[in-house]
């Protein structure tokens, strides 16, 4: 048994062994935090690219369930397609307040309810094939804001998509089966009209500045963009076929990606006939000439 007597001393000599363990350095430390930094940077842009990623697929899901939504309306209602209304060309006009739209909202950049009133979604014809889900109307990358909608505590706005202008029926705008804003090309009122449905896209991402109302219109024989596709995935855009597939298109012609940010968008945009794949590609599948 260990004498009491000897436990100072052990005492003084666990103390001695402490004072004598080795500390970090500044230097030593200095290494530690600049690896750490070099390890950051080499994680952080790899989360960020997933992070990407999984904002395009959640994206092209969205699409895909307002795609089975658009088709299961089309099978009860005997093959007809949902109302799409909009306004003219010039965008003078957007279409009219009704849920027999099938969204009944109007995206700007002020501070009105249409921003964020999920009623105007959900109430509106598609609403209800779609389950009520108004989280399925707008990409998680759409993080799009004005100054004014932030200053407000605005934190989103409500939708990120539109429909093809020439699917289904467009109201007053239509006249003789003709959509007056593309009389030279077939608009679509019911899904067995579409001959080609994998080649006509139904749904896609719009540019924040130019989504306004849910129809997206370009004239395919006006090398002008109207509307403007979004590019929030590492310049892509998500769309919907009538099919029911879903495409990631990346763009090729730098003036199609724009910031998604107020009046980025530069909108009428007169393309260069040098410069015109992006909207080629979209405009073979719009529609088809009459």
């Amino acid at each position: 048994m260990r004498s009491s007597a000897c436990l100072p001393a052990l005492t003084r000599l666990g103390r001695a062994r402490r004072r004598d363990k080795p500390a970090f350095t500044l230097v030593e430390l200095l290494v530690t935090i600049a690896i750490i930094a070099i390890l950051a940077g080499l994680i952080l842009p790899a989360l960020a690219k997933a992070r990407g990623r999984a904002q395009t697929i959640i994206s092209l899901s969205n699409l895909r369930q307002l795609t089975i939504a658009w088709m299961i309306y089309s099978d009860e209602n005997d093959g007809r397609l949902p109302y799409n209304l909009g306004g003219d060309p010039g965008r003078n006009t957007f279409a009219p307040k009704t849920n027999a739209n099938w969204v009944n909202n109007i995206m700007s950049w002020n501070v009105d309810a249409d921003i964020t009133n999920a009623a105007l979604i959900t109430e509106a014809s598609l609403g209800i094939y779609a389950n009520k889900n108004t989280r399925i109307y707008r990409c998680p990358a759409d993080r799009a804001l004005s100054d004014e909608q932030r200053q407000a505590g605005f934190t989103e706005r409500s939708r990120s998509y539109s429909m093809n202008a020439m699917l289904g029926n467009a109201g007053k705008l239509t006249k003789y089966g003709i959509n007056q804003n593309n009389p030279d090309y077939l608009q679509f009122f019911t899904y067995s009209s579409i001959p080609h449905p994998e080649n006509i896209f139904v749904f896609l991402e719009e540019h924040p500045d130019s989504i306004n109302d849910g129809y997206f219109l370009n004239i395919p024989d006006d090398l002008e963009w109207v509307d403007l596709p979004a590019s929030d995935h590492n310049g892509a855009g998500v769309f919907s076929f009538a099919d029911g597939h879903v495409e990631l298109h990346k763009w090729l012609n730098p003036e199609t990606v724009r910031p998604s940010k107020p009046d980025a968008g530069l909108l009428p945009s007169v393309i260069s006939p040098k410069a015109r794949a992006d909207f080629d590609w979209v405009a073979e599948r719009t529609s088809i000439e009459r």
